[in-house]
């Protein structure tokens, strides 16, 4: 029997053009304490009203497009949440992720998408003042304090990486460090491990707050100012650059590579964790569609491939980088050798 055509279909039109009611619907859902409600125990639509101080038609109706769209499940009349929403947004869980509303759908980031058309002609952010990367943006401290969650997954894999041996003297540059959780891991993971926070003063007051918290400040020392501009120093075993390169353009991310490989002791790593699309640029969903992002609040940013992240390492003098798949993150490791 020979195989049947599928027939056109309007309904992924639809979706699409509908699907900023699942953004509202979630960060509604967040806001309403919804899935720490239901593993507390509230399970019909009158008690998930009554503990969330909503009208019971709203909850109803909100709850069922939750399942709908897959983060609550139904039973009778009965709701549930499934393994995500359980580890993820109740707020009872220490993986808890909601405060990261705060930045992801800060006013800032948003906006760069109204006129995407006109992004699109441009090639670049309408956001004007460079968008996300003009220097002290205050989103950054929005990203700092609201990201913590969603970053540690990775964090506690990078430090398990660098501490592989045991925990022998390490002296560690964190640019752009923001919340600072990546080189406090690793700090609290290795007691010989010595950390130099970068970034904004603005931002690393929150890196500080939380090296204080992990009680190894003492171990913990800072430089502001941009990547660009501000003497790294010399010696460094490890270089992080965490979520960083996707901002900028091939030539900016070589021009601070050199400079990063100058600041490395001989022998030293740069490691770099990204959003790290597959060589046809639409697979994986999650790294490949983060181009998206930076086309909206960047000039010249994009998610690279592998590929291009082992040229400008190499065009920056590295001897070697090496992928390093990540679990429980979209995003991947590269570790290039000077």
């Amino acid at each position: 029997m020979s195989e049947q055509t599928q027939q056109p279909s309007p309904e992924l039109f639809f979706q699409t053009l509908n699907s900023y009611q699942r953004t509202a619907a979630l960060k509604a859902a967040i806001e309403l304490d919804v899935f720490t409600a239901v593993g507390e125990g509230a399970r019909t639509p009158s008690e998930l009203a009554a503990r969330c101080k909503a009208s019971e038609r709203g909850t109803r109706i909100l709850c069922d497009y939750l399942v709908i769209i897959g983060f609550l499940t139904k039973e009778g009349g009965s709701y549930g949440l499934t393994p995500d929403a359980a580890v993820f947004l109740d707020r009872r869980s220490p993986a808890y992720m909601g405060g990261v509303t705060e930045f992801l759908l800060s006013p800032m980031l948003t906006d760069g998408y109204k006129d995407l058309a006109a992004v699109v002609r441009a090639g670049t952010t309408q956001m004007g003042e460079g968008g996300t990367v003009a220097p002290e943006n205050p989103i950054w401290v929005k990203f700092a304090r609201a990201m913590v969650p969603m970053m540690m997954p990775a964090a506690q894999q990078i430090a398990q990486v660098l501490n592989e041996g045991g925990g022998r003297e390490l002296k560690v540059l964190d640019i752009a460090a923001g919340h600072g959780m990546f080189g406090i891991t690793i700090a609290r993971e290795n007691p010989r491990a010595r950390v130099v926070a970068l970034d904004w003063p603005n931002v690393l007051t929150v890196a500080k707050g939380n090296a204080e918290r992990a009680g190894v400040a003492d171990r913990y020392t800072t430089i502001e100012g941009s990547a660009f501009d501000a003497d790294f120093g010399a010696g460094y075993d490890v270089v992080l650059l965490t979520n960083f390169l996707h901002h900028f353009d091939p030539p900016t991310c070589e021009t601070l590579l050199r400079k990063v490989h100058a600041s490395l002791a001989e022998g030293g790593r740069a490691v770099t964790l990204e959003f790290i699309p597959n060589d046809d640029r639409v697979s994986p969903p999650v790294p490949a569609a983060f181009s998206m992002m930076m086309l909206g609040s960047t000039p010249a940013g994009d998610a690279y491939t592998f590929a291009e992240f082992e040229r400008m390492f190499r065009n920056a003098g590295f001897s070697h980088s090496e992928f390093r798949p990540l679990v429980a993150t979209p995003e991947q490791l590269i570790i290039a050798r000077k």
